[in-house]
């Protein structure tokens, strides 16, 4: 799967690699504390992505009930646009408050690792 795709990796959109935890603690040479911490940060990521999938499946079905009557329903459609908005900010909230933990927990070589990673295209964000 392309590192863009979202797939089952737990650890938001892009983050495209199978096992993240398993991945990063090799190629970042992580300790077992570190290791913990991670795991706690990725389970946080895959939850608010689980609730980012629930949300998009009843916007889709809003967005299908509004088209489906004799007239648009104008409400119904702003109420779903609103709830993709709301869950991409949360989402995005989240992703963020993630990298900023796990920026905390690395030491420099393992935060240069890391953007490596991301920068060419190994682990996306």
């Amino acid at each position: 799967m392309p590192p863009h795709h979202h797939g089952d990796d737990g650890f938001g959109p892009g983050f495209g690699v199978r096992r993240p935890l398993r991945f990063l603690a090799h190629k970042l040479d992580l300790d077992e504390k570190q290791i913990v911490k991670l795991a706690r940060i990725l389970d946080e990521l895959k939850t608010e992505r689980a609730q980012a999938a629930v949300d998009d499946r009843r916007t889709l079905a809003e967005f299908a009930d509004a088209l489906s009557g004799e007239q648009f329903d104008n409400a119904k459609a702003a109420a779903a646009g609103e709830r993709r908005v709301e869950s991409g900010r949360r989402l995005r909230a989240t992703l963020v408050r993630s990298l900023e933990q796990i920026h905390a927990m690395l030491n420099p070589e393992q935060r240069e690792r890391l953007a490596h990673l991301i920068r060419t295209g190994v682990l996306g964000v």
